[in-house]
C-alpha cells in the first residue's frame, strides 16, 4: 500500500517480539462465517505466483496500525490499539490469514510503535490462546541511502525481529530505488536463498521494472511472486500500462492495495460527508458527486446478493483472476466486513457494467513512481 496526497501519492527499529514460529503458511484453517453469513471455505485460498505460497484470496492491509501521518487523525492511543487487535481477531475468525505491512508503515523504522511490531505482537497474543496459521507481507524501504544487496538482508532481518519470526511469506520492494535495484533484487533472493523469506515480490513497479525484475530473479533461480499496486474499480491504472497483463503472462500475482479507493467506494463518504484529514484533499466533494452514480449501480447490484458496497468492489477485482486486494481493517467491524468479498462472485455482464460506469470518473493521480 502507498500513501496517497492531495494531487498524487506517496508512501509512508522498533520492539522486537519474540514469538513462536508460526505454521507453514499452507495450511488452511477451519471453515469460518463472517458476520454477514458469508462462509470462508477451506480452499479460499491462492498461491502467490509460483512460489508455491498459499494465501487467502483477500488480505489484510496493516498500513494504518500505529499510523500517526496520514490515518487516525495523527494521533495513536490505547483506543486504537484496541480497534486494531480487533481488526486482526475479526480476521483470522473470519478466515483471512494473510497480513501485508511494510517498515515504514506506522511510526516508521525508527519509531516504537509502527506497524510490524504491533503484527507482531497481535500475533504472539493469539498464539498463546490458540495455535493459528498467518502468512505475512512485509516490505523494504528503497531509500536513497541504501546500497546494495546487504541493506536488503539488514533491513530484513529488522523487520523479522520486530515481527517476532524467523522468516515471512513474502517479502517485497516497497518501490523502485533511484539507484541501486539491481543490487537490492539481488538481496531478495538472497535471503530467498537463506530461508528467510519464502517467497519474494515488489511494489508500485511499471510493466519494465516488471519485465527486468523477473528476467534477473529467474537468472538466480528465484521466482518474482507479486507485484503491489493501486488497483480499484475507479484506479484501473494497471490495466492500462501493461502491469496486469504482463502479470498474468509471467505468472506473478497482482496484490491490490487501496482496493476501496480508502473509502471511497463504500459509499459511506457523499458530496455533504467527505472525508476527513489528508483524503479529504484527494476525495473532494466535487469527486464524489461525480462518483456517486457509479455508487447506485454499487448498491443496486449489491442489494441483489444481500452484500454491502465494500464487498461488491473487493469482488469486482477478485472476478478479474490473478488478484488478490489488501483493503485496509482499522476495526474488527470493517475487517469481517471484508470476509463477505469471499465465496460467491459477480456475473460477467455485472464486472462490465461496473467498470463502464467506473470510466464516467477520472481517477485520482497515483503513486508516481509506476512510470518511472
Amino acid at each position: 500500500m502507498a500513501l496517497q496526497v492531495a494531487g498524487g501519492a506517496g508512501c509512508c527499529g522498533c520492539l522486537s517480539l519474540l514469538g513462536p514460529r508460526r505454521r507453514a503458511a499452507a495450511f488452511l484453517p477451519p471453515r469460518a462465517v463472517a458476520s454477514d453469513g458469508a462462509a470462508v471455505e477451506d480452499g479460499n485460498k491462492t498461491v502467490l505466483g509460483g512460489s508455491g505460497v498459499a494465501v487467502t484470496k483477500l488480505g489484510i492491509g496493516a498500513w494504518s496500525w500505529g499510523d500517526t501521518t496520514y490515518w487516525n487523525d495523527f494521533q495513536w492511543d490505547d483506543r486504537k490499539l484496541k480497534a486494531a487487535k480487533g481488526a486482526f481477531d475479526a480476521s483470522i475468525d473470519s478466515g483471512i490469514t494473510f497480513f501485508d505491512t511494510a517498515e515504514v508503515y506506522g511510526a516508521g523504522v525508527s519509531g516504537a510503535i509502527n506497524s510490524e511490531s504491533l503484527l507482531g505482537r497481535f500475533i504472539k497474543e493469539r498464539q498463546q490462546k490458540e495455535e493459528v496459521e498467518v502468512a505475512i507481507a512485509t516490505k523494504f524501504a528503497a531509500l536513497p541511502w541504501r546500497f546494495g544487496r546487504g541493506s536488503v538482508l539488514s533491513a530484513l532481518k529488522s523487520s523479522l525481529s520486530r515481527l517476532g519470526v524467523s522468516s515471512v511469506e513474502s517479502y517485497q520492494l516497497h518501490w523502485p530505488g533511484i539507484w541501486g535495484n539491481e543490487g537490492y533484487l539481488d538481496g531478495l533472493a538472497d535471503a530467498y536463498e537463506q530461508g528467510l523469506v519464502k517467497s519474494v515480490g515488489v511494489s508500485n513497479y511499471s510493466e519494465k521494472r516488471l519485465r527486468d525484475a523477473y528476467k534477473l530473479l529467474k537468472k538466480r533461480g528465484v521466482p518474482l511472486a507479486s507485484n503491489q499496486v493501486n488497483y480499484s474499480l475507479i484506479y484501473r491504472n494497471p490495466e492500462e500500462n501493461g502491469v496486469k497483463a504482463a502479470c498474468d503472462e509471467l505468472g506473478i500475482t497482482l496484490i491490490a492495495y487501496s482496493p476501496i479507493a480508502q473509502g471511497a467506494l463504500t459509499g459511506k463518504y457523499t458530496p455533504a460527508n467527505p472525508p476527513s484529514g489528508p483524503r479529504g484533499r484527494i476525495y473532494t466533494s466535487d469527486f464524489l458527486s461525480k462518483l456517486q452514480p457509479l455508487i447506485n449501480k454499487i448498491k443496486e447490484i449489491g442489494g441483489s446478493y444481500d452484500k454491502t458496497p465494500t464487498q461488491v468492489v473487493l469482488n469486482w477485482l477478485i472476478c478479474q483472476g490473478n488478484v488478490v486486494p489488501i483493503p485496509g481493517a482499522k476495526n474488527a467491524e470493517q475487517a469481517s466486513e471484508f470476509a463477505g468479498a469471499l465465496g460467491w462472485s459477480l456475473t460477467e455482464q455485472e464486472v462490465e457494467e461496473l467498470r463502464s460506469l467506473a470510466r464516467e470518473v477520472k481517477p485520482v493521480m497515483g503513486f508516481p513512481v509506476e512510470k518511472l
